[in-house]
């Protein structure tokens, strides 16, 4: 195992921040795989499960038995990660810009075409080495202006010529569930199954520029821009990427950790990457994909106290009761209901809400949203 720590650009006299990740394996002898946790800082499950995967990996690198190459970044968010306000955690938006850590990641596709649109040929695998250069050429002269831009530009350089990238986030409260999009689903499946995700949402670019969309939306962009121009050259998906959300915030416990790093290292020996004397069983499905514009957010219609008359991992059908919204003043009871067929896979932590607020999330099976599909 190697360590390396990549300083991050400074915001301020006396402050410096640094990203660190472990390396495995060697690169160029197989497939690459980028795992990273708490991009969201205060989502910390993910964090935990690096540490026990880190151990696995450790153990198998001792062996001789990982034959590839993989990279461990298991706090991807130091700013995040730093930010308190009131003693609380603010690890989900940059304070300085508003922005959030998971969205507004550059359009890889967009800014290697002109590269890469006279320099294919009919080998599709030197195709992918082709677009991998090229994006690291970008990479490389991206000149970062701020600290959140010197902390995307490192997560990027680490993880964009990668074949697999886990994304290890986790809602409020909720099941173990699955985002990606339809072109990384097919090689991802195993992943899902070893997990055992409650929900499977995918989508064809859902929207907000996320870190795990910027690396595998490139290819099937690249593909389709090709294919406009007239350049009849085959492009195969080169990155298949997913964000894994690990179930709740409060879901940190060393028995889950160790249960999901032992399905990751799992799916590393499904993909050999990891030799094993036997390999691994994939487990059957727990859930059936749905897409993600078909997921129902259910919003409070009033201000008052929250009690979930649902658990996360119920299925629901349309006009079940999810919530109640109690005001104690008027004394009034706003019944939310599912407005979709599914299983409720998320709802939110808090127990006081304001009107509109965020309750929680049904995986629909018909597809009804447009626009960008995930949240704030």
């Amino acid at each position: 195992m190697q360590r390396v720590d990549h300083p991050l650009l400074t915001n301020s006299l006396g402050s410096q921040k640094s990203l660190t990740s472990f390396h495995f394996g060697t690169a160029g002898t197989g497939l690459k795989i980028y795992i990273q946790a708490s991009l969201h800082a205060e989502e910390l499950p993910g964090m935990l499960v690096a540490h026990h995967l880190r151990a696995l990996l450790e153990k198998a690198e001792a062996a001789g038995q990982i034959h590839g190459e993989i990279i461990l970044v298991p706090v991807a968010n130091p700013l995040g990660l730093a930010q308190r306000l009131d003693n609380k955690p603010m690890g989900r938006f940059d304070l300085n810009t508003g922005e959030n850590f998971n969205r507004h990641y550059p359009d890889l596709a967009k800014a290697v075409f002109p590269a890469i649109q006279s320099a294919l040929g009919n080998d599709a695998q030197a195709n992918v080495a082709t677009v991998r250069r090229a994006m690291t050429a970008y990479l490389r002269d991206w000149a970062p202006k701020t600290e959140l831009e010197s902390l995307r530009r490192t997560l990027l350089t680490l993880a964009h010529d990668a074949d697999f990238v886990l994304d290890l986030h986790c809602d409020c409260e909720g099941v173990m569930h699955f985002y990606s999009e339809e072109s990384c689903w097919p090689p991802l499946e195993p992943l899902a199954r070893f997990l055992g995700s409650k929900a499977i949402l995918l989508a064809k670019n859902s929207g907000g520029g996320p870190f795990d969309e910027c690396l595998s939306g490139a290819w099937w962009q690249l593909a389709d821009a090709l294919k406009a121009a007239g350049v009849n050259a085959p492009l195969p998906q080169g990155c298949c990427s997913t964000t894994i959300e690990l179930r709740g915030e409060a879901d940190v416990t060393h028995a889950l950790a160790q249960t999901d790093a032992n399905a990751i290292f799992s799916f590393l020996q499904h993909l050999a990457v990891i030799s094993s004397a036997t390999p691994p069983v994939v487990p059957p499905f727990q859930c059936t994909p749905t897409p993600l514009a078909g997921s129902e957010t259910l919003k409070a219609p009033g201000p008052g106290v929250v009690v979930f008359v649902a658990e996360c991992g119920t299925h629901m059908q349309i006009g079940d009761l999810v919530a109640e919204v109690i005001d104690p003043i008027a004394n009034h009871t706003h019944r939310v209901v599912a407005g979709v067929e599914g299983t409720l896979y998320a709802h939110i932590r808090d127990r006081y809400v304001t009107t509109g607020c965020e309750l929680a999330k049904i995986a629909g099976s018909k597809p009804f949203r447009t626009g960008d599909l995930l949240g704030a």
